[in-house]
């Protein structure tokens, strides 16, 4: 048997050279919490808990003596322990983020513990390398937001990119000219994706569908409000372009509400927010067997991107055959963030629109130390 011995927590930060973000608003800085676990026989597995990790060292330590001695495979059974005990805390905060990252850590020490990567552990290795879309097209803090988006996009194609997602939701007008321009720099056949950060009403959503339909939009991502679920509904039924949504909801409930109600066409889970692998398992379950499309969110370290990177290789393309017409696409930040491959001593390596799932036992990544050291928060 293999017991948990320590769980801690390596926060790390970086700033942006210009302030970026979305219609909500700009953030001068990132951040993460890297999560790791020690084991008693030596193993050290590596994870990643969104959000400040000051809120998350709050979480650790209170749920960590549950952890401490228990047997790794059963930790998912404390993290059940824990939201059963703690249910006046909900399940939209920071524990769920916390004991996602822990779930993250401990398959990573399992798969080190069997010498098989996670991809094999959580249903066998399916795919080499993902495709992914440059997750950019932000609003800046410069003055001229058309030569900052064209800056961005330009960027992206440049790196060989055939997938890309800008942000929009300011306004109808700015959607519209945003959109052209994007679709004037991407051509007419590569993938375009929009993200609102639920900045819209349902009605002001449509207004903005409307409005950019004519550019081929692939999906619009949150649309509205995370907790907005007659504004999901609505848009179910009289949205004219297909609606993801995930990125913002903790936990099974919510994704399983998404799900059912088939509110959103793609389902955007965050491994590092929603619980980890054996919640983002169970959502890419229920996503196929309603016959949906799951597309990983991810806006962190290069840890937090590992993960996804192993769910996907182990994600089946059902219903499609040996023809798949919308392979699975995972979020690739090409934002200013040094936290997506600087925290680790390899790089994850990308080439022409592809990620490729790394190889090696568990998520088949190292920590950079120096780069922790030098990404530590002041």
């Amino acid at each position: 048997m293999t017991r948990i011995r320590d769980i801690q927590l390596v926060p790390v930060e970086c700033a942006a050279a210009i302030p970026y973000g979305s219609s909500r608003g700009l953030v001068p800085k990132r951040g993460a919490g890297l999560i790791r676990l020690l084991t008693e026989d030596g193993i050290e597995g590596i994870g990643e808990a969104w959000g400040p990790a000051g809120v998350t060292r709050a979480y650790l330590d209170l749920v960590k003596p549950r952890f401490i001695g228990a047997e790794l495979s059963a930790q998912r059974g404390v993290a059940q322990q824990c939201l059963a005990g703690l249910y006046h805390f909900g399940t939209a905060n920071g524990l769920i983020a916390l004991l996602g990252g822990i779930d993250i850590a401990a398959h990573d020490a399992l798969g080190k513990r069997y010498g098989v990567s996670v991809a094999e552990l959580i249903g066998g290795r399916l795919r080499e390398r993902i495709p992914v879309y440059a997750s950019g097209g932000y609003f800046t803090a410069e003055d001229d937001q058309a030569k900052a988006l064209a800056r961005q996009v330009e960027r992206a194609a440049a790196a060989g990119h055939r997938a890309h997602k800008i942000k929009i939701g300011r306004n109808v007008q700015q959607d519209a000219a945003r959109c052209a321009l994007a679709r004037r720099i991407i051509g007419p056949d590569a993938v375009l994706t929009v993200d609102g950060n639920g900045n819209y009403t349902a009605s002001g959503a449509l207004e903005s569908m409307r409005r950019i339909a004519d550019q081929d939009i692939h999906w619009y991502e949150e649309p509205v409000a995370p907790q907005d679920w007659a504004g999901y509904a609505e848009l179910r039924d009289r949205a004219p372009i297909p609606v993801a949504a995930g990125e913002a909801h903790y936990a099974l409930f919510d994704h399983r509400r998404l799900i059912d109600g088939r509110l959103a066409a793609v389902l955007q889970p965050d491994l590092t927010l929603c619980g980890g692998f054996e919640v983002g398992r169970t959502i890419g379950t229920l996503v196929m067997a309603e016959h949906l499309r799951l597309s990983p969110h991810c806006w962190g370290s290069g840890v937090g991107l590992a993960a996804a990177l192993h769910l996907l290789a182990a994600q089946p393309a059902y219903p499609a055959g040996d023809h798949v017409p919308h392979p699975a696409l995972l979020e690739y930040d090409s934002g200013d963030n040094a936290l997506r491959d600087g925290v680790l001593r390899e790089p994850l390596r990308y080439a022409d629109g592809m990620l490729e799932v790394p190889k090696g036992p568990g998520l088949g990544i190292t920590l950079d130390e120096a780069a922790l050291r030098r990404f530590a928060p002041a």
